[in-house]
């Protein structure tokens, strides 16, 4: 009896990583110009992440060269900032 719910048991954790592995949209800028526009914008010493969040933006943690560490979140289409995301 208790076999009949292994299947779909499997069958839901298989398809977990499937969701939480989204890519950024198909007209998303390259990684590298905004990564570029964030140099010329921020006085950045080093960037210690950048991910793909699955609420559609870019993650991207770097440290400033006052030692300030600044977490951001980018729009892959438009390059900006997310609203209220600059955290120092």
């Amino acid at each position: 009896m208790k076999l009949r719910y292994i299947f779909p048991v499997a069958l839901a954790m298989s398809a977990a990583p499937a969701l939480a592995e989204r890519q950024p949209p198909a007209q998303a800028m390259p990684l590298s110009m905004i990564v570029a526009e964030l140099e010329n914008q921020y006085d950045i010493a080093w960037i210690d992440e950048i991910e793909w969040d699955d609420d559609g933006y870019w993650e991207v943690e770097f440290f400033a060269r006052d030692g300030s560490k600044v977490d951001l979140k980018i729009d892959p289409v438009t390059g900006q900032l997310k609203d209220d995301t600059l955290h120092r």
